[in-house]
């Protein structure tokens, strides 16, 4: 080996070390054991491998910036590498600018939709849960990570952001142009469906969502609602406290979630006093949009037997993420907590399976999506055929 080569090889693998050494202490042990020297040892030759043989000079930082991404791709699509100016936003505490498109981003190969907002740039766009984001504003996604992605959405209000969209099986993308809004569309409202059932949809699970549940919940039973159809489809949005503390109404005792972090014991979080002031039967309705709040909010009443799931499969989306600092300044965004079901069973990168699967139309893109709402008849079925809540048992 080279003088040349050793010194590539040492840059390029002394931030991988420190990478698995963040990781083992963020996990609570020493992660450098003799398996990740083993994997290290491995990449060294790799690194020396490329260094000697590819056919022109290596650009070692992008090798390095590849090498880590991939590192962090590796975990889930939530964890990220960020580069020193992605982790000065962080721990300056930096928010994106006002403007945004309402579009939940995720990873599987490209960035791709989760869900689009109610009423936002990108649900009045077409943009659905599923939708390929290929390229924001040319620069293609394939090597971007969810948070590089979810930054680059946002700009000054007014401004605009090209989006290359691929849906399906569809050979040619689509070209959207959005323009970017102060956030300021609906999280919360309700309706009377039929007589003594109603319907609350919930867009978001924001600051407000239980306080905004419960008055409208209540609005709806004085005017003869005695049972309740959510609508949690296409609903990504908020905190996963927030879906925990909106369960609490419909909860009065047992388990809401369970946290999981490494290295520490399993935390329940339980109902407590004073929960579960709403005892009206409940359907969710949920689909692949459903994620984050909106699945740990769909776990806490399916697992206590207090509502049926009814529609589709649902993302996978509970995890909570912090920062690790690297010595070179560069940083890893990285899944530290899980929030499991009532009885243990892992959501993130899982999902929900409902109690009854019914699929949802599939809209070819720039298509209406049709007036028949297969999901929701459904629920309204099962809850006209029930008199009482759901009382099987949940995994």
């Amino acid at each position: 080996m080279t003088s040349r080569t050793r010194l590539i090889v040492l840059l390029v693998t002394a931030p991988v070390l420190a990478f698995a050494v963040v990781g083992g202490y963020l996990g609570g042990r020493a992660a450098a054991n003799e398996g990740t020297y083993q994997h290290l040892k491995v990449f060294e030759d790799v690194v020396q491998l490329i260094v000697n043989n590819y056919v022109e000079n290596v650009d070692v930082n992008k090798v390095m910036g590849g090498a880590m991404r991939g590192l962090a791709e590796g975990l889930d699509a939530d964890s990220a590498y960020l580069a020193p100016e992605q982790v000065r936003q962080v721990e300056r505490g930096a928010k994106p600018p006002a403007g945004d498109v309402g579009l939940e981003l995720t990873r599987s190969y490209y960035l791709r939709a989760i869900a689009a907002r109610d009423g936002s740039p990108a649900a009045r766009a077409g943009l659905m849960a599923g939708d390929f984001v290929r390229a924001i504003d040319g620069r293609p996604t394939r090597e971007m990570s969810v948070f590089e992605g979810t930054r680059l959405l946002h700009g000054d209000p007014g401004s605009t952001v090209s989006l290359t969209v691929i849906r399906g099986n569809a050979a040619d993308p689509h070209v959207v142009e959005l323009t970017r809004e102060v956030p300021g569309w609906p999280e919360i409202k309700g309706r009377q469906l039929s007589p003594g059932i109603g319907y609350l949809r919930v867009a978001a699970f924001g600051a407000q969502a239980a306080q905004r549940v419960q008055a409208e919940i209540k609005a709806l039973a004085d005017g003869g609602a005695g049972r309740f159809v959510i609508d949690l489809r296409s609903s990504a949005t908020g905190s996963l406290d927030s879906g925990i503390e909106t369960a609490r109404l419909f909860v009065k005792s047992g388990t809401l979630a369970i946290q999981e972090t490494r290295n520490q014991p399993r935390r329940p979080i339980v109902a407590a006093p004073g929960d579960g002031q709403i005892t009206a039967p409940v359907i969710l309705l949920v689909d692949s949009g459903t994620a984050g709040p909106s699945e740990v909010f769909a776990a806490a009443l399916a697992g206590n037997h207090r509502a049926e799931l009814v529609g589709e499969p649902t993302l996978g989306r509970a995890a909570k993420q912090k920062l690790a600092r690297l010595p070179d300044g560069s940083g890893l965004w990285l899944s530290y907590t899980w929030l499991l079901t009532p009885a243990g069973t892992v959501i993130h990168e899982k999902g929900l399976t409902p109690d009854l699967l019914v699929e949802g139309p599939d809209v070819e893109f720039g298509a209406q999506p049709p007036a028949a709402d297969p999901i929701l008849d459904r629920a309204v079925d099962r809850l006209k055929g029930s008199s009482t809540a759901p009382s099987a048992p949940r995994s």
